[in-house]
């Protein structure tokens, strides 16, 4: 399944084939019509051990209840993360949600439905379970184009509408989709082709559809509905009655004077030294549940995060690097020469292209140091997973290849015959269209890109495809190509932001939808989906998702006040504004003038070198003392690419990500195993569900009745009204707000 942190499902496909033997054993008790070619199986371990080599292919999957729940689903979800996407903590409800709670309600369908073949033709089944759940899964991830629509209209003053925002969206999310066709005898039909990730699903989907025996305590099911209603009372106190202690800035308040103390201890606009969270939405924002990420993974991100963030960071602000101190200590906003807010307006034509003349007289640009050094970090997220897929995978990777081009097909590639496969010509029709379209949407409205520029974006998303898809094929790593593509267009086209954004959408998530697509295609190759059915249920859950993701935009764009900026907080858009500073960045001013030639940040390219190096000693120490354990589970690529999402991300979600991480993936997994084993899913969807609608119901009741508790507990007293009562957050070392 798709859209999940590049590492959290490493340790679910560990603890499934290592914990869950019995699986290789099992037949799906639904299956009764069930085929398998004796002891064949499939020649790769971990897939033995978790994927059924069985079938029955008569069971329905084109259901009243899989149409029926999935579209429900698909508009749920992407309407929830859409709406969470402009809050301050960005949390995503992820689609193992609804892989839960929509076996109990399909299975109530079947109860009550009179039966009938298109609406109840018996039991619920694991292929409509999977085809709900990759239909809710397609629509969960909100529209990367979403960025460009809000920047478009909140800071450039550019609205291109419903019809121009709802083909923006279709077609940079089904770009993708037209080159999967092509990537199948690649990706897909080889046994090589693992797909890590998929595992853990399909670990989870058969403890549904298999009689469990020897089970004590309360069911999955019964567990959720507790840890549900647990979590839903408990968060009105962080999400309404005492929002403080959403950032529990303690420290703070020792000394609310003291300049030093604020930046570095504030929680929500700090560093985050001593501070705390009682809200679960804050430990899951930006890096997602740490209940599903080993603690190996978890332990090398807390390391690169307390070096860049507790360490580095601090050196580079009170050593003036940068002549930082003018400007508070982090934020991704940016500034001008005087350490005011960087007035983008002053150095634009009324078409948003830059003016040189007014850049000469206004600029340079300035960012903080650690926002600037983040970006650093980036460069060298991009260059360390080459060299560490290489060294760590690279025989792996051209072995499993050259069998991929020659090997046999499988037990589980015989017994997708009895499917029809679906027609190259339905993946050249959606590839073509959406191209031809996507020309439409940058002729039709102001989208700065030339013609020449979607050609090239296309290309670049084509030609890193395949190895980007091998790559996380045999690794679970999806490197993404969001900055090589604004590096790229930032030097071909200068001193145009709307056409940088859209150029980076296109050729980044064009790749990116492709990859995801392939690994749902895997799922369901495992599972035995006809394959029709599943390219249905992907096209269609895309479409909801971009419409109900476009809808819930603008609603929010036209309701809330102030929408993006600090004074609507929770809705401050802080992935936007993000966007936003990175459009200035690398549209506006562009890579030459920011990091190259005389620039003050020109040492930031640098980490391309050093992220493309550092792998290598570690892989040097690994192979000569392999009996050091600890040397085999540092992972560059993850340290780098995880610091990266700071900011938007603020310290805080790391440190209580990290700690919640230690108490679930290793105290817990350690040394209550069973209890683990049951719940500690179920935990996590639990809890992400309960806060996403408890947070619903609350915004329901703020906007009916216009009341929310005053008092100290919810924040916004004393000197700059910060939101966690601690005034110098957000100031310079001077103690002084940008502009005063």
């Amino acid at each position: 399944m798709a859209q999940v942190t590049k590492h959290e499902l490493d340790g679910q496909v560990d603890g499934s084939i290592n914990e869950k033997p019995e699986y290789a054993e099992k037949y799906d008790h639904e299956s009764g019509n069930s085929y398998t070619d004796g002891d064949e199986d499939s020649p790769i371990e971990e897939v033995r051990a978790i994927v059924p080599n069985t079938d029955d292919p008569t069971l329905p999957v084109y259901t009243f209840r899989m149409w029926f729940l999935g579209i429900i689903f698909a508009a749920a979800l992407a309407f929830v993360n859409m709406f969470f996407w402009f809050r301050q903590n960005a949390m995503t409800v992820s689609a193992l949600v609804i892989q839960l709670i929509s076996y109990p309600i399909g299975k109530f369908l079947e109860k009550v439905i009179p039966r009938s073949r298109f609406f109840n033709p018996g039991p619920f089944n694991i292929k409509e379970h999977v085809l709900i759940t990759i239909m809710a899964n397609c629509a969960s991830g909100t529209a990367y184009a979403i960025d460009i629509l809000t920047i478009q209209r909140v800071f450039y003053g550019v609205d291109i509408g419903y019809g121009g925002g709802i083909l923006l969206v279709w077609t940079t999310q089904l770009l993708g989709y037209g080159m999967a066709g092509f990537l199948r005898p690649y990706l897909v039909y080889p046994p090589s082709m693992v797909w890590p990730g998929n595992l853990s699903n399909i670990s989870l989907f058969r403890s549904f559809h298999i009689v469990d025996k020897d089970w004590t305590g309360p069911t999955r099911f019964r567990y959720f509905l507790y840890a549900f209603a647990g979590m839903f009372v408990y968060y009105w106190i962080p999400g309404y009655f005492f929002q403080v202690l959403t950032f529990f800035s303690w420290a703070c308040w020792i000394a609310p004077n003291n300049v030093v103390l604020g930046q570095l201890t504030s929680g929500l606009n700090g560093l985050g030294m001593l501070a705390l969270t009682f809200d679960w939405q804050t430990m899951v924002s930006y890096l997602l549940t740490p209940l599903v990420v080993p603690w190996w993974a978890i332990a090398n991100i807390a390391v690169g995060f307390i070096i860049v963030a507790w360490v580095l960071s601090p050196i580079l602000y009170y050593t003036n690097v940068w002549e930082s101190k003018k400007f508070p200590i982090i934020t991704s906003e940016l500034f001008d020469k005087d350490g005011n807010y960087w007035d983008n307006s002053r150095v634009l034509n009324p078409d948003n292209t830059i003016n040189d003349t007014a850049y000469e007289e206004y600029g340079p640009m300035y960012m903080t140091s650690f926002f600037a050094f983040t970006y650093g970090i980036m460069f060298a997220g991009l260059t360390s997973v080459i060299t560490h897929t290489v060294l760590y995978h690279g025989k792996d990777i051209i072995q499993q290849y050259k069998r991929s081009r020659t090997e046999d097909m499988d037990i589980h590639g015989k017994l997708m015959r009895a499917y029809p496969e679906v027609p190259q010509l339905w993946y050249m029709a959606i590839f073509f269209i959406s191209f031809g379209v996507s020309f439409a949407v940058l002729y039709c409205w102001p989208m700065q890109l030339p013609w020449w520029g979607m050609f090239l974006a296309v290309a670049i998303a084509g030609f890193f495809v395949l190895p980007i898809g091998i790559v996380c094929a045999l690794t679970n790593q999806l490197p993404g190509l969001n900055i090589i593509t604004e590096f790229i267009i930032g030097f071909a086209l200068p001193g145009k932001p709307i056409a940088n954004v859209t150029f980076k959408t296109y050729g980044y998530i064009s790749s990116y939808q492709c990859i995801i697509f392939v690994q749902d295609l895997k799922l369901g190759h495992y599972l035995k989906i006809p394959p029709r059915a599943m390219f249905n249920a992907q096209v269609v859950g895309t479409l909801i998702g971009g419409t109900v993701n476009l809808i819930t935009a603008r609603w929010v764009l036209d309701t809330v006040e102030n929408v993006c900026t600090p004074h609507a907080y929770p809705f401050t858009c802080p992935s936007a504004r993000t966007f936003y500073a990175a459009s200035i960045v690398w549209g506006t001013i562009g890579p030459k003038r920011m990091f190259a030639g005389d620039s003050i940040y020109s040492s930031m390219l640098y980490f391309f070198l050093i992220g493309f190096i550092l792998p290598i000693p570690f892989w040097y120490a690994h192979k000569k003392y392999p009996n050091v354990t600890w040397l085999k589970y540092v992972h560059i690529p993850l340290i780098f690419n995880a610091t990266g999402m700071m900011p938007p991300a603020v310290p805080l979600n790391f440190t209580s990500w990290c700690a919640t991480g230690f108490v679930f993936m290793y105290y817990i997994r350690r040394y209550h195993k069973t209890w683990w084993l049951k719940y500690n899913y179920v935990t996590s969807a639990a809890f992400d569900s309960a806060v996403a609608i408890c947070t619903l119901v609350i915004f329901g009741v703020v906007m009916g009745s216009g009341y929310t508790p005053d008092w100290w507990g919810n924040g916004g007293q004393g000197l700059y009204n910060n939101f966690d009562n601690c005034p110098h957050g957000t100031s310079n070392f001077a103690g002084q707000l940008p502009g005063e």
